[in-house]
């Protein structure tokens, strides 16, 4: 007699949920909440204190979990060594609100008891250059896991897991929708590193041993239907098509005077066979390897947390 696999999450209504929120004001304004609040996004001040305030606790809470035992076995070890940053994943579709939810945990991990110092860093500066996509003729799957230089963004966490004084990575720009020649960020021994982007919990790949989601500490996966997803995916072109496309330095530009119909039908399309088929070949598959699942309705709100059973 077969039985039914269990679940390795436990799921927490949203309610349920808030009820862990430390009793402390909220940190954040409307002013800092709307700065953070990605194009499509509809985050609020109230989601804020009953969502991602008990959210970037839970996180502080393994954080600091992770530089005791570090400390201890240090001392165990009778060795000398200097802590390693906290790194933490966030994964999840195009248009699904995962650069908010990244934004916002760097806000609010660094007001955390000892002001930790947190880095940000989106996989977009990974990509390979337009030019190196198009030789290849990998323009069209832009975002899936072929397209990004995953030995480079391997090497990078490595460096900073490793607790190097200084590593560099690329810097894209989705003004021109490329690569920026020249330009660089720098991370400097962060006691939190935040690593955001589509693909970051996907295992080696063939004839690789180790994957980027083998150096998180934490990782948390943002979801929603796909069908509302794609609906937001519309949505944010809309707004984008009314604001960034309308500057000319814009790689989109030539989108900015198309009529409604002939812009819903292209981002409708773009979306069926680009970003659906990737988050449903690539992204969701991942969705089990996080340790938590922020489940959102179809109004953008979070409705329920996942979180993986200790």
């Amino acid at each position: 007699m077969s039985h039914p696999i269990q679940s390795p999450f436990v799921e927490i209504e949203r309610a349920d949920w808030a009820r862990l929120a430390p009793r402390m004001p909220n940190p954040l304004t409307e002013e800092e909440v709307r700065r953070l609040r990605g194009t499509g996004d509809r985050l609020e001040l109230r989601e804020v204190a009953e969502v991602y305030l008990p959210l970037s606790r839970l996180v502080s809470l393994y954080q600091e979990s992770a530089s005791r035992l570090h400390r201890e076995t240090t001392s165990f070890l009778g060795a000398t060594a200097q802590p390693t940053p906290f790194v933490i994943g966030v994964a999840g579709s195009v248009a699904v609100g995962k650069s908010t939810t990244a934004r916002l945990l760097k806000e609010l991990l660094r007001r955390w008891e000892g002001s930790p110092k947190v880095d940000l860093l989106t996989t977009d500066g990974f990509l390979h250059p337009n030019r190196v996509l198009e030789e290849r003729g990998l323009m069209q799957r832009k975002g899936f896991p072929e397209s990004y230089d995953r030995r480079a963004l391997l090497g990078f966490v490595s460096r900073v897991k490793s607790g190097e004084a200084e590593v560099r990575a690329p810097v894209y720009s989705h003004l021109t929708y490329d690569i920026v020649p020249g330009e660089e960020v720098v991370v400097r021994r962060p006691d939190i590193l935040i690593v955001e982007g589509l693909n970051v919990l996907q295992p080696p790949p063939s004839g690789s041993h180790l994957a980027v989601s083998d150096l998180f500490d934490f990782s948390i996966f943002v979801d929603a239907r796909t069908s509302a997803i794609r609906e937001w995916y519309v949505d944010r072109f809309f707004a984008l098509k009314a604001s960034a496309f309308q500057d000319p330095q814009s790689y989109f530009h030539r989108f900015a005077d198309m009529s409604d119909a002939k812009a819903r039908a292209y981002s409708q399309d773009v979306w069926d066979s680009i970003n659906g088929p990737n988050l449903v070949e690539h992204i969701l598959p991942t969705r089990p390897r996080a340790d938590l699942v922020l489940r959102k309705a179809d109004d953008h709100t979070i409705r329920s947390v996942l979180l993986r059973k200790v």
